[in-house]
């Protein structure tokens, strides 16, 4: 059996092995990698024994044809992934596989797609026994098996983590219920697991009540309300907690038991074995650091057995959250579907779930689909999923992970992308409202007055916008569209065969004269190739599918004459020009349309030239009763000639001083409180900086004087690169256990 190993040019892989194939490659932007259309490659965990899994690789090779002939039926289709139950991913077209520093922690079965689609949500209690029995290693051992065991856990989970001896107790006191297993909070866990110490003795029962309270709770406590599981993390003991099992979970057994056996030592483990198959769940041994992460995920083939039973039922598409594809294609999402063995064990049907299937659509192909200019400026459309999370935002941006090149202490891939609804706009009170409907799959609308965040995000207006929602058929998303009042209606232009063959011979004829012109994608469904024969496939069976009445020709008539050119202006301003040319992302046009009057941007440097006071308002139509802005004018003042006559204005306001007189100090400040315009001349290397800066007193006096109005908002995306050490003394001890545990067990 031959196949293609993606790490065979990884050096800690022999490249000699007769049974992996030598492919050659070609870049294919579509992918941004280099790929091989003929073939699947196949990527094994470097803690796994390819002996074990040789069965797997043998019958999954069938998948080769069916990838290919998937991706002839649908060009569009990105990657093509079966993720199996033993690790082993196979995916098409194939690529080499990238791993930071040449050591490789990818395991497919840890990646979010995976653990979306091989489960059911979950309602989890983790108890960690905190006795004095586990101190030194056990304890250690103990402490990074929960973390790994938090990274089982999706955003359709929900958990707490307590520590018990004689009593128990959770270990962040401000998490009184279970809590949505999010980014955010497995962080705040692991911290809080970090801290554990050892003491006292062991209590089984004082752990157990303290589990049950928290998943049979009947308050309104948001939970996952599917599979309810407690974990048992301890060294052993011989307490068997039967009147507790008896009390809360006999004889229906709502709730699973796994216990774990960790550290090495001589305890009898028959009680923990029998704690566990009485609750219908599953024993486990961790002796050592390299069990630690196997052990720590086979608990999902068991969870997986119900859906199996359910067949059909169980056997539907899922979508994950927005995530950091592992092969370097961006943010993306993937559409899941669990694979079941439906064969015969004897008389009886197997439990097992053989793996996941996934397609990744990458998020800029669903943004090009969706009808930007169509909504004009300032209008948008977004998604969420149903935690809440954004899978399509203006605002939504992917972040920059930050890899150490030099380290063994190696972190894991990125977390996928949970940017909360509420975190990507100002919060009120109404788009709390929109968001619970939205998760509730249920359609709306609403008229709101809220608080808007600028492009560059150095202002705040207050607007009106129409949200209106709707669920995704087929999925568990919803999507929303935003308007403002002005964007609601819009001219319809006169697009007779005679007009239109005047305006695209203008068009022609001054296109390339033009200093800044912005061209718009009207093909969104025409896929990039560097082969010609190829792309004229493509493009030729695009223009037959576009008859002149189908919508894509109806776009590309409607928005053609008033936006294929969107700015043009003299050659010596576009040297300066230091907006977006494409209006739709320029601060200077969203705002004018948003606000009435003259818009004032204070006065950018670059090197030593000014480039002046950008001046803009928006051209107000009314039709019918029907208030349009179809367009944005504006004009760019020359510094040095206003701010002459700013210093006449200072002086005949003044008691008879010179405009430039040192105590006479003028100011022209914009709404967001930034210089415009000083009277002096030591001031005008501080224009354009926020007017605190400048002068903080005056500043403060303004905003004690209700001038100016403080309004506080958060960048939830922002990212801190680690501060590297500057020493060169001793190296750091060691990388925390959950780290090294990576790199010893290949």
């Amino acid at each position: 059996m031959a196949y293609y190993d993606s790490k065979a040019e990884l050096d800690y892989v022999s490249e000699n092995n007769p049974s992996h194939i030598k492919l050659e490659f070609v870049y294919d932007p579509n992918f941004k990698n280099n790929v091989n259309y003929s073939y699947t490659a196949v990527q094994i965990p470097t803690d796994i024994y390819k002996g074990v899994i040789l069965n797997e690789l043998n019958w999954t090779q069938a998948l080769e044809k069916v990838f290919m002939e998937n991706s002839r039926e649908d060009p569009s289709l990105l990657w093509q992934a079966f993720g199996s139950a033993t690790g082993v991913t196979r995916y098409y077209p194939a690529t080499p596989w990238k791993a930071p520093d040449k050591i490789d922690l990818y395991d497919v079965r840890r990646r979010p797609w995976y653990i979306q689609g091989a489960s059911s949500p979950k309602d989890m209690v983790i108890l960690v026994d905190v006795s004095g029995s586990v101190s030194g290693l056990t304890l250690k051992l103990i402490k990074a098996s929960v973390m790994e065991m938090l990274d089982t856990l999706s955003d359709d989970d929900y958990v707490n983590v307590a520590r018990f001896n004689e009593k128990a107790e959770a270990v962040v006191p401000c998490f009184k219920h279970l809590v949505q297993a999010n980014v955010r909070n497995k962080k705040i866990f692991k911290e809080a697991v970090q801290q554990m110490q050892a003491k006292g003795t062991t209590d089984y029962k004082s752990g157990f009540h303290f589990a049950f309270n928290q998943l049979l709770n009947k308050t309104n406590v948001p939970r996952a309300n599917c599979n309810k599981i407690i974990m048992l993390f301890t060294d052993g003991g011989e307490d068997r907690a039967q009147d507790v099992f008896l009390q809360y979970n006999w004889p229906n057994k709502t709730v699973r038991v796994f216990t774990f056996s960790v550290g090495q030592h001589n305890y009898d483990v028959t009680p923990l074995q029998w704690i566990a198959c009485t609750n219908k769940g599953y024993y486990f041994e961790i002796r050592s650091i390299c069990a630690i992460r196997i052990n720590t995920q086979e608990y999902l083939d068991v969870l997986g057995r119900p859906m199996v039973l359910a067949g059909g039922v169980a056997k539907q598409v899922q979508w994950t959250n927005v995530y950091q594809d592992a092969l370097g294609l961006g943010l993306v999402v993937t559409g899941t579907l669990p694979v079941f063995n439906l064969t015969m064990d004897g008389n009886s049907q197997n439990q097992l779930i053989l793996g996941v299937m996934g397609v990744d659509v990458h998020l800029d192909e669903i943004k090009r689909l969706t009808p930007r200019y169509n909504v004009r400026p300032n209008g948008y459309i977004f998604a969420i999923d149903p935690n809440g999370y954004l899978l399509l935002h203006p605002n939504l941006r992917p972040k920059v992970s930050f890899i150490p090149h030099s380290s063994l202490c190696l972190v894991n891939l990125p977390e996928p992308v949970t940017l909360d609804f509420l975190d990507a706009e100002v919060e009120d009170s109404n788009k709390e409202e929109i968001r619970r409907q939205m998760i509730d799959g249920r359609p709306g609308e609403m008229q709101i007055k809220t608080l808007l965040k600028s492009v560059d995000e150095q202002y705040i207006d207050d607007v009106y916008r129409g949200y209106t929602w709707a669920p995704i058929n087929g999925t568990d998303y919803s999507l929303g569209l935003v308007l403002p009042p002005y964007n609601e209606y819009y001219i319809q232009a006169d697009l007779s065969e005679h007009t239109a063959t005047q305006q695209f011979g203008v068009c022609l004829q001054h296109i390339f004269k033009c200093v800044s012109c912005v061209f718009r994608e009207y093909c969104k469904r025409l896929h990039l190739s560097d082969n010609n024969t190829q792309f004229l496939q493509n493009f030729l069976s695009l223009i037959i599918d576009i008859s002149p009445d189908s919508d894509d020709a109806t776009e590309l008539a409607s928005t053609s004459y008033s936006t294929i050119i969107t700015m043009s202006h003299v050659h010596s301003a576009a040297d300066v020009w230091d907006e977006d040319p494409e209006p739709f992302n320029s601060n200077f046009y969203r705002r004018s349309l948003d606000n009435k009057g003259y818009m004032f941007r204070a006065p950018q440097k670059s090197c030593e030239y000014f480039f002046g006071i950008l001046v803009s308002s928006a051209i107000e139509v009314n039709l019918g009763g029907k208030l349009l802005k179809p367009a944005v004018v504006g004009v760019k003042l020359d510094l040095e000639a206003w701010v002459d006559k700013f210093k006449i204005l200072a002086s005949n306001v003044s008691d008879g001083r010179q405009g430039t007189h040192k105590d006479l100090l003028c100011y022209l400040i914009d709404d967001g409180g930034f210089l415009v315009m000083s009277n002096q001349r030591d001031h005008w290397k501080k224009m354009g900086l926020f007017f605190g800066d400048v002068d903080p007193y005056l500043m403060y006096a303004l905003f004690n004087n209700s001038i100016y109005v403080r309004r506080q908002s958060f960048q939830y995306q922002s990212a801190c690169e680690p501060i590297s050490s500057s020493h060169t003394g001793a190296a750091p001890s060691g990388c925390p256990i959950t780290d090294a545990l990576n790199v010893i067990c290949h």
